[in-house]
């Protein structure tokens, strides 16, 4: 897929907007980014734009598959422009660094699930949950 904007918005029969390139050059620029952050990305490029603009954005870029919306658990959910490729990723409990991991058992959707419930799965979402390197190295002071 081509890496410019204008032209992945055209072929997946969006309107190009300045505000909607903007934000897919935001999440380029600093995947697992939030909302807030790539609104402050987006705003350094073009000036103003409103925080419900920059969510109807990075909404219909997720509903067309541009962009990858990442939910991790009692956080906020976090945006990246890697997609189809069913990849995972690791989250710091200490700094919320998140980084990028390969499937961990082959290709999408590289989990079976265990139960019989009839569902047919075609993606599994998995996020590892442990200290960064830099966070493990720094010591911790218990009261």
């Amino acid at each position: 897929m081509s890496n410019d904007p204008t032209k992945q918005l055209r072929e997946h029969g969006l309107q190009v907007t300045a505000q909607r390139i903007a934000v897919m050059r935001a999440v380029s620029a600093r995947p697992h980014s939030t909302a807030d952050d790539v609104g402050e990305n987006v705003r350094s490029e073009i000036g103003t734009i409103s925080r419900q603009a920059v969510y109807d954005a990075l909404g219909v870029l997720v509903d067309k598959g541009l962009i990858r919306r990442i939910q991790p658990a009692g956080s906020p959910a976090l945006y990246e422009d890697r997609v189809g490729d069913n990849h995972h990723h690791v989250i710091c409990r200490s700094c919320g660094k998140t980084v990028d991991i390969e499937c961990t058992v082959g290709d999408s959707p590289c989990l079976n699930a265990a139960d019989k419930s009839g569902y047919q799965i075609d993606e599994a979402e998995v996020i590892f949950w442990g200290k960064c390197p830099e966070c493990a190295a720094t010591p911790t002071t218990d009261n």
